[in-house]
């Protein structure tokens, strides 16, 4: 085997082994992400008290409750699956996006909900 195929191939081993460190730091990106947004989904089921107290200080009412959680556990399984990680993703930065809007149009403080949503989403 000449010096130029050996030297190929090792290029070419290289790029598949960044590509496969790539494609598991994304999918434990997207773990993290999975993590936070589930729950949040799950807990407009049950309906505690921080989350009606949350609702009546954005000026909403808790009937959205279960459309916005249906919304956001459709965009996260859509998120989930690798053919349509893409759409999901766009979805997800939508949901935010509305949330981080809502927040703002309620003159909530910019760390604490703000920016935390958009650090940890």
């Amino acid at each position: 085997m000449s010096s130029s195929n050996q030297t190929a191939i090792a290029q070419s081993a290289a790029r598949a082994s960044s590509s496969t460190k790539g494609v598991w730091v994304g999918r434990v990106l997207s773990g993290f992400v999975v993590l936070f947004l589930i729950p949040d989904g799950i807990i407009k089921f049950v309906k505690p008290a921080p989350v009606m107290e949350a609702f009546a200080h954005l000026g909403l009412p808790l009937t959205l409750a279960n459309g916005l959680r249906i919304l956001l556990l459709l965009c996260t399984a859509v998120y989930l699956f690798p053919r349509t990680s893409v759409l999901g993703a766009i979805l997800l930065t939508g949901y935010l996006g509305g949330a981080v809007a809502t927040h703002l149009r309620a003159g909530d403080p910019l760390f604490s909900h703000i920016l935390f949503q958009l650090i940890w989403a």
